[in-house]
């Protein structure tokens, strides 16, 4: 057996058996919790309420198993169960160009893989989310949106992988540094046009109509020193009873987005809260950073890409036969497959760096609004999302990336005093 072979396999064992401890630690600390509010929230969120939360958490972690289970099956099928070489040997009937042939096998094998994750999506929707009482949705409208999202994805996507293995066959060694700036492009044009084009099509977004609520907001974003072209609500009801507000877009396609959800439960005071916290974000510089480093690292998964490819170990190590290896999409297939295997014990430093931006972002709004109307607004959305106030320390460094209920309460109420 290969030495990288031994060394995959060891990864996505370890990287397997995570999952599984971090998803059981989980449930076992949100049941052990659930029989008695936190003392800092008894006075605001009923026993009940606290009960329904533990159930909604310990149900979605528990539903997580059969999906780490069918990733696992996927993968070997697909590497070293053959699954790949099959894929690119019955294509390679059908198209001679490399480049046709690559995106046919890694649009089929992406294909593949959610369909075969789609019954456990439905579930998601219509047996969690039901029984809880937040799925608003039908299943017409579920496979509605299933075909819009599939059909973005390959009018987007399709262009920029035509573009990325035409670059990695025809512009030598340094083919992976013009695909970065490719892809570069590519996201800063999907950051362009979501706001006006994508998202439309998933949702009704209406100006923003209440008055006084609307020049109270156009008040705190002249003091924020924000811009943006539009107020809106969306109808955020027609699929769930969950709750938020964001800004998207950049430059002049910036807007701000209420939930209709989040505009019906809270206050004037608290929504003017929750949106300073968000313009923290715009304030900050938080969105810059992150796409910053996003394409950092994204520059160095290419250069590593661009170094394996060239590696016979890197191939025959993940099952691929020999035939298959001057294949540039194969490369790239079996790089985008089994990363997620190395990378996922980097989890916590990707969260913590995301809840540091929240304290940055919750101060912002403390500075701005009011700590205490955050606060209220937080323990509403707690409450109306069943977001549980005791989740385990260590399942949420690895996958939180906003900081647990009791540490973000303590640090406003520290910011209010201040």
């Amino acid at each position: 057996m290969q030495t990288f072979t031994l060394i995959f396999l060891f990864a996505l064992l370890v990287t397997t058996l995570m999952q599984v401890w971090l998803s059981i630690r989980h449930i076992r600390h949100v049941r052990a919790h659930q029989h008695q509010v936190p003392e800092e929230f008894a006075s605001k969120i009923s026993l009940a309420d606290h009960q329904k939360a533990a159930a909604y958490t310990c149900a979605k972690t528990g539903a997580g198993y059969p999906g780490i289970l069918l990733h696992v099956v996927l993968l070997l099928t697909f590497t070293l169960g053959g699954g790949l070489n099959a894929l690119s040997e019955f294509w390679t009937g059908w198209f001679s160009d490399p480049v046709v042939h690559g995106m046919a096998l890694i649009i089929s094998t992406f294909m593949i893989m959610s369909a075969a994750e789609l019954p456990l999506s439905y579930y998601r929707v219509f047996v969690i989310e039901e029984r809880f009482g937040f799925n608003k949705m039908t299943p017409l409208m579920f496979f509605t949106d299933l075909i819009k999202q599939t059909a973005i994805g390959l009018l987007l996507g399709a262009p920029l992988l035509f573009c990325v293995l035409w670059l990695m066959e025809k512009t030598g060694d340094l083919w992976w540094l013009y695909a970065w700036f490719a892809w570069i492009a590519f996201n800063l044009f999907v950051l362009a046009i979501y706001p006006a084009w994508i998202a439309p099509l998933f949702n009704k977004f209406s100006p923003l109509e209440d008055a006084a609520l609307k020049t109270r907001i156009e008040r705190l974003m002249n003091k924020c020193g924000f811009t943006a072209s539009g107020l809106f609500v969306m109808d955020g009801s027609r699929r769930s009873n969950h709750g938020n507000a964001y800004f998207t877009g950049f430059g002049k396609t910036k807007r701000i987005v209420f939930f209709d959800t989040l505009l019906a439960r809270l206050e004037p005071a608290e929504i003017e809260a929750v949106l300073a916290h968000e313009l923290g974000h715009f304030k900050l510089r938080h969105v810059i950073k992150r796409i910053a480093v996003s394409f950092i690292i994204s520059l160095g998964f290419l250069w590593l890409l661009g170094y394996s490819m060239q590696q016979a170990w890197f191939y025959e190590g993940l099952g691929v036969t020999a035939g298959s290896v001057p294949s540039t999409a194969m490369a790239l297939l079996l790089f985008f497959l089994v990363m997620p295997v190395f990378t996922f014990l980097l989890h916590p430093i990707s969260s913590l760096y995301s809840r540091k931006h929240e304290f940055e972002a919750d101060a912002y709004a403390a500075q701005n609004a009011s700590a205490d109307d955050l606060i209220h607004a937080l323990v509403k959305l707690y409450q109306d999302n069943a977001s549980t106030l005791t989740p385990d320390p260590l399942h949420s460094a690895f996958y939180d990336s906003h900081p647990p209920a009791s540490i973000r309460v303590a640090h406003l109420q520290n910011q209010g005093q201040a």
